[in-house]
């Protein structure tokens, strides 16, 4: 009888190494938020992945940055628990970044008692002679248990990823039961779908300035009935996420509508609101009750 296998791979980077990407990759399906945006990913996002044999955790998580304010003060929070949770800890960077680019968090990174994964992302964007000068670098620099160059992007790499992921799995029984997929209730997976397709449709400041609530969210046999506040920290920006004549809230509306079909199996009956709730970013007791502790 083979010998089950548990543990979480933490995914970690600065903003725009394609972390996501990596994470909805390995898991087969779309888990996290994917856009060219910084600071996409502002919650700790968990996807599981079960077999007779063994359960990975993965994680994405924020972009590591230096925060501004209190919002992104909880998004490193999530961060700063992938460090001790892991199992195996995978290292994100693009073909562009340097060592002093990660100092941030190398330290932590190299000190882990985790199994130390680095990946050089995004190699569709160029040559083979550049491959191996972005390789030679790295190898320079680093003393780690697993190295590679991938594009999550095209699934270059990912599958010996995967398989190096599940060789080095402690073994441990499951932490969560075999058809679980997320830590995540619904509700949360429907919010991160409005929010993509505010980043996908709203430029500069008003997509770090939103965040989603969901109020209701009613299954029924053949529909789901979804009502939902975008809470925006400026006056000025609420009709702009309205639109002339509710023209830009019906955008997102549809869009959101036809990925959440998708996401749920079923038909979704949509309702989006817009309210001004000013400095909720800073607001201790407004980032505890959107999730962010």
């Amino acid at each position: 009888m083979s010998t089950f296998k548990a543990g979480f791979v933490n995914i970690i980077g600065r903003p725009n190494t394609g972390k996501s990407t990596l994470m909805n990759a390995l898991m087969g399906q779309k888990f996290s938020i994917i856009n060219k945006k910084a600071q996409t990913t502002r919650h700790r996002i968990i996807g599981i992945l079960s077999s007779e044999d063994y359960q990975v955790v993965f994680s994405d998580t924020p972009g590591i940055i230096k925060p501004s304010y209190k919002l992104q003060e909880s998004m490193m929070r999530f961060v700063k628990d992938t460090f001790q949770d892991a199992d195996i800890l995978i290292v994100l960077v693009d073909p562009k970044q340097k060592l002093e680019d990660i100092q941030s968090f190398y330290k932590q990174f190299i000190h882990s008692n985790a199994k130390k994964y680095f990946l050089i992302n995004k190699i569709d964007l160029i040559n083979e002679k550049q491959i191996q000068q972005v390789t030679d670098y790295w190898k320079e620099q680093l003393d780690v248990d697993y190295f590679d160059c991938i594009s999550a992007k095209d699934q270059i790499g990912t599958a010996d990823l995967f398989t190096q992921v599940i060789r080095d799995l402690p073994e441990h029984p499951p932490y969560y039961p075999e058809d679980a997929l997320t830590d995540k209730p619904e509700r949360f997976f429907i919010s991160e779908i409005i929010r993509e397709k505010i980043l996908n449709y709203y430029k500069e400041e008003i997509p770090y300035s939103v965040e989603v609530i969901i109020d209701s969210f009613k299954e029924e046999e053949n529909i789901i009935r979804i009502g939902s506040t975008i809470i925006t920290n400026r006056k000025s920006h609420k009709p702009i996420l309205i639109g002339k004549g509710g023209s830009m809230l019906k955008k997102v509306g549809t869009a959101a509508r036809k990925d959440a079909e998708l996401f749920f199996g079923k038909k979704i009956y949509l309702e989006l609101y817009v309210k001004v709730k000013e400095g909720w970013r800073n607001n201790e007791l407004m980032l505890r009750h959107l999730g962010y502790h």
